[in-house]
C-alpha cells in the first residue's frame, strides 16, 4: 500500500510534465494535442455502462486483438465493448477496424482523479489489459470497490515480459507484485513468459498458458478491398521489396542496400512504410537526397518508373504485404525490438529481419526453427546494409527458395492459432 501511495503522489506531481510531453509530441503529430480531456478521464457521459473495457496501446495490439474483439461482439451483443488506446495511430486503427460497433477513447493517464472519473463513467464489469500493460493505480482501483460496490474483474491477456522488463520491474517489486496479484487471471503467450510472471510474484493459480493472439490474424473483406485499391496504383512487371514499420536509421540501411541491389535488379521497386506518421516527410526528403525518384501513396498516383513508393498512409500495411515479393521488418536493426513478422507470414511472403527481434522472441524462434524467416546475424551497423542486400539478392535470384520460405512461415501461423478462443473462454468465466 505504501508503494502505491508513493507512486500515486509522484505521478500526480508529474501531471504537468506528462501533459507537456504530449504537447511536445503534438508539434510533429497534432493528434497528440487533440482529445486531451480523454487523457484526464472524461469519457462521454452518453456512453453505455457496465460492459467490458479492453486496452490496446497502439496499432500492433489493435490488429492482434481484432479476431478476439470480433468474436466478443458476436458472443455478447448486449454488452458495451470499449476499446482504449494510448497512441493516435492506435486510435485511428480502432475506428477503421470497428467503427461505431465499439466505444473508444484514449486510456487516461494513470493518475488517481483521472482514472477514478474514467471508471465512474464506464462502470465496467471487466477490464482487460494486454501484454506488458501494467497500470498500477488503475488496476488497484479496479480491484477495490467500484461502481455499485462491485469489484471490477481484471484480466491480462497475451501476457509477455522481456528480460529487460523483468529486471526493471524487479527494482520496483513492492509496486509490481501487488499489481500482478490484483488480476483474476494472467493468460501468457508462452511457458517462458509464464515463468517470468511467477518470478515477479504472480501466483501459479493466476497464471495460465493461452498462446499468442498475434497468430490468430486473418484476411478480412476490408483488407481485400484495400489490396484491390493498391494494386491499381502499382506496376505489374516489377518485383516489389517492402520494408515495413521503419524507425530512425532503418531507411538509411534500406537505401544503402537498395543501392547494391539495383545494380543487378534495376526494376526493383522499394516500398518504405515508416512506423510513425510524423516521419513521413523526413523519409521522403531522405529518399530525394539520395537521388531516388519517389511516389507517395497519399497522392494516389500510379507508380510508373519511380524507384521508391512511400506508403505514407495509415491502416494499409496489411494489404501492402499481400502485394510484396519480399518483406523486411523495420525496427529490427537497432534496439527497438522489431515488429510483428506474422502479418507478412499470413500472405506466405519471404521475410527478412535484423538481429534484434526481442519483442517477438518466441515467434522469431519458431519461424527460424521451421525455416520460415531469414534473420541477419550482424549487430554491427556498418554491416547491416551489406547483409540485407545479400539476403534480398539471394531471394530475388531463387524464387523457389523464396516461395518455400513464405510457405513455411505461413505454416507456423496455422500451427499456433487458437489463443482467441481460449481467451474468450476465460472472459466468459469472469463475467458470468
Amino acid at each position: 500500500m505504501l508503494a502505491l501511495l508513493i507512486y500515486r503522489i509522484i505521478i500526480l506531481l508529474l501531471l504537468p510534465i506528462l501533459l507537456l510531453i504530449l504537447l511536445c509530441r503534438s508539434l510533429s503529430n497534432p493528434h497528440y494535442r487533440q482529445r486531451l480531456t480523454e487523457r484526464l478521464g472524461f469519457f462521454p457521459n452518453s456512453c453505455r455502462k457496465g460492459g467490458i473495457v479492453i486496452h490496446a496501446a497502439s496499432v500492433g495490439e489493435v490488429i492482434a486483438l481484432t479476431p478476439f474483439v470480433e468474436a466478443l461482439l458476436l458472443q455478447h451483443p448486449q454488452l458495451a465493448i470499449t476499446v482504449t488506446t494510448f497512441t493516435p495511430t492506435g486510435s485511428a486503427q480502432v475506428k477503421k477496424q470497428f467503427g461505431s460497433r465499439v466505444q473508444h477513447s484514449f486510456l487516461p493517464l494513470d493518475i488517481y482523479p483521472c482514472t477514478q472519473l474514467f471508471l465512474k463513467r464506464l462502470q465496467p464489469k471487466l477490464m482487460i489489459f494486454m501484454e506488458t500493460e501494467l497500470w498500477p493505480n488503475l488496476i488497484s482501483q479496479c480491484a477495490s470497490q467500484c461502481g455499485a460496490n462491485k469489484k471490477i474483474k481484471l484480466l491480462l491477456i497475451n501476457a509477455r515480459l522481456s528480460a529487460n522488463s523483468v529486471k526493471n520491474y524487479q527494482k520496483i517489486n513492492a509496486l509490481i507484485k501487488p499489481t500482478l496479484n490484483h488480476f483474476d487471471k494472467i493468460l501468457c503467450q508462452s511457458q517462458d513468459n509464464l515463468s517470468k510472471f511467477l518470478k515477479l510474484g504472480a501466483s501459479p493459480q493466476q497464471c495460465q498458458l493461452s498462446g499468442n493472439l498475434k497468430f490468430d490474424i486473418s484476411v478480412n473483406a476490408n483488407t481485400n478491398e484495400q489490396q484491390a485499391k493498391l494494386t491499381e496504383l502499382l506496376p505489374t512487371n516489377r518485383p516489389l521489396w517492402l520494408v515495413a514499420s521503419t524507425h530512425q536509421g532503418d531507411e538509411k540501411i534500406a537505401l544503402a542496400a537498395f543501392d547494391t541491389i539495383k545494380k543487378s535488379y534495376p526494376q526493383l521497386l522499394l516500398v518504405l512504410v515508416p512506423r510513425h506518421p510524423e516521419r513521413f516527410n523526413f523519409v521522403a526528403k531522405l529518399c530525394a537526397s539520395k537521388g531516388y525518384s519517389l511516389a507517395k501513396r497519399s497522392e494516389n498516383t500510379r507508380v510508373t518508373e519511380q524507384d521508391i513508393w512511400l506508403l505514407d498512409t495509415l491502416g494499409e500495411l496489411m494489404a501492402a504485404y499481400a502485394l510484396a515479393d519480399i518483406v523486411t521488418m523495420g525496427g529490427s536493426f537497432s534496439d527497438i525490438g522489431g515488429h510483428n513478422p506474422l502479418e507478412p507470414a499470413l500472405f506466405k511472403k519471404p521475410i527478412i529481419v535484423g538481429s534484434d527481434m526481442s519483442n517477438f522472441t518466441e515467434i522469431t524462434h519458431q519461424l527460424k526453427q521451421n525455416q520460415g524467416v531469414i534473420k541477419l546475424s550482424s549487430t554491427e551497423k556498418n554491416e547491416h546494409a551489406l547483409q540485407l542486400a545479400q539476403a534480398v539478392l539471394d531471394l530475388l535470384a531463387d524464387k523457389k527458395a523464396a516461395n518455400l520460405l513464405g510457405i513455411q512461415a505461413h505454416q507456423v501461423v496455422l500451427n499456433n492459432q487458437g489463443a482467441s478462443a481460449r481467451t474468450l473462454a476465460q472472459v466468459q468465466k469472469l463475467i458470468t
